[in-house]
């Protein structure tokens, strides 16, 4: 059984090793990043539990702008609580649990849970392999990023509210 909530401070090791299962170094949050950015806002992270066990987890700052700035993902002080747009920085499922739906549901979690505090919409950078899967929960392609997050090439994309 299935269980999304908050994430808690006592969570932030295992989303930061789930974080390092799914993405290549370069492209991963550290553990150090992920201390600095629930500091600032914790109430944009999400995590999935399965029988009590973290095993997935989904994160963003809130900013004004329909676009994912690398510049979020370095300072968290760029955070504004009351903006206009949820950014997806992270979304990762644990591999012993990818492929059962779990990054669906908390993509449409963290979207109601968005549109419930009044933004517009929500924004994230992804893979071109991983358009679809986006697609599926109302994300629009908007073409290639501006983001050399990780030395990777990114597309933008959005869900409006």
């Amino acid at each position: 059984m299935s269980n999304i909530r908050l994430a808690k401070t006592t969570d932030i090791d295992r989303m930061a090793e789930i974080e390092a299962l799914c993405f290549p170094p370069a492209e991963a949050a550290s553990l150090a990043s992920f201390k600095e950015r629930f500091a600032v806002f914790p109430e944009c992270f999400y995590v999935l539990e399965v029988d009590g066990q973290v095993v997935a987890h989904i994160n963003g700052c809130i900013n004004d702008t329909p676009t994912l700035p690398d510049a979020l993902y370095s300072d968290p002080q760029l955070h504004k609580a009351n903006g206009q747009y949820q950014t997806v920085f992270g979304l990762a499922v644990a591999p012993d649990f990818q492929r059962r739906g779990f990054a669906g549901l908390l993509l449409d979690h963290f979207a109601q849970h968005s549109q419930s505090r009044g933004h517009k919409g929500m924004v994230l950078t992804c893979k071109a392999h991983l358009t679809a899967l986006y697609e599926q929960h109302q994300f629009v392609k908007q073409g290639i990023s501006a983001s050399s997050h990780g030395g990777a090439q990114w597309l933008d994309m959005v869900r409006t509210f």
